[in-house]
């Protein structure tokens, strides 16, 4: 089994930043991809930022320019600044990562619980 935990999200002015950052726990073999995805009130989840092991990354075009997501692969960890952040960003965040388990070298889908960012003045 494994865990997601976030933290880092909140309340801040049209324009200001933000840090989440998720770190993965359990039986771990391997994590693939790991990234964040947003849901606002009445709109469907959708991505925001994945990254891959290999470092390749993907941005939604709405947050392009503004969000930047890292990893730490030694720390299971994954990061997403949000710079510039504007009301159309206010949303629950949430951190998703897949790979394999040990010892099974199972396919895991973890999701965490996801963190509540709001942009208002």
């Amino acid at each position: 089994q494994v865990q997601l935990v976030e933290s880092g999200g909140g309340l801040v002015q049209p324009g200001g930043s933000l840090r989440l950052s998720c770190a993965a726990s359990g039986s771990i073999f391997s994590i693939n991809t790991m990234g964040w995805y947003r849901q606002a009130p009445g709109k469907e989840r959708e991505l925001v930022a994945a990254i891959t092991s290999g470092g390749r990354i993907n941005y939604a075009d709405s947050v392009k320019g503004r969000f930047t997501i890292s990893r730490d692969n030694a720390k299971n960890t994954v990061y997403l600044q949000m710079n510039n952040l504007q009301p159309d960003d206010t949303a629950v965040y949430y951190c998703n990562a897949d790979g394999l388990t040990t010892p099974s070298r199972r396919i895991f889908i973890s999701w965490a619980q996801g963190t509540q960012v709001t942009v208002s003045s």
